[in-house]
């Protein structure tokens, strides 16, 4: 199994493979996107040390249904052969309909097929209103013309 594209990195593969990994998390399938890392990929989310896919798709699962409504932003960072370092922020709700905006950090290293074999994300959560808001879309897929992170101030 492969992803393009494939390490090494140089600019423009680098934030398509960031582009591509977005789209994939805010389709909010669980499987779907756990096929993007190796089968035995390690991951640091928060405090959470998660290791293959079937660890990766029980987390996202519990994720997605804690965070409901679930939109992010990506933007490449830096990169350097077969890494990505990425900033991001999401919007999302609670069960009891306090938004809020998460922000992070996450460091990638893949594997010569395009998997990723390792995944860092630091992230904090901020409260914020319903009016406070930025992502607003429809689909699963962030429109190519919706502002980045960039533009949007963060």
């Amino acid at each position: 199994m492969s992803r393009p594209p494939f390490p090494p990195f140089n600019a423009e593969t680098a934030a398509r493979k960031v582009r591509i990994a977005e789209d994939a998390w805010n389709t909010r399938d669980p499987e779907k996107v756990s096929l993007a890392y190796t089968p035995d990929s390690q991951w640091r989310n928060r405090s959470d040390f998660i290791r293959g896919r079937e660890e990766i798709v029980m987390f996202l699962t519990r994720k997605w249904q804690r965070e409901q409504e679930y939109r992010l932003i990506k933007e490449l960072w830096a990169f350097r052969n077969d890494r990505i370092a990425v900033r991001f922020a999401y919007e999302w709700r609670d069960a009891s309909g306090q938004w809020f905006r998460s922000h992070g950090n996450e460091n990638w290293e893949f594997d010569e097929n395009g998997l990723m074999r390792y995944r860092a994300a630091s992230i904090n959560d901020q409260p914020i209103s319903a009016d406070s808001r930025l992502f607003h879309w429809s689909e699963t897929r962030r429109p190519d013309n919706h502002p980045g992170l960039s533009a949007l101030g963060l």
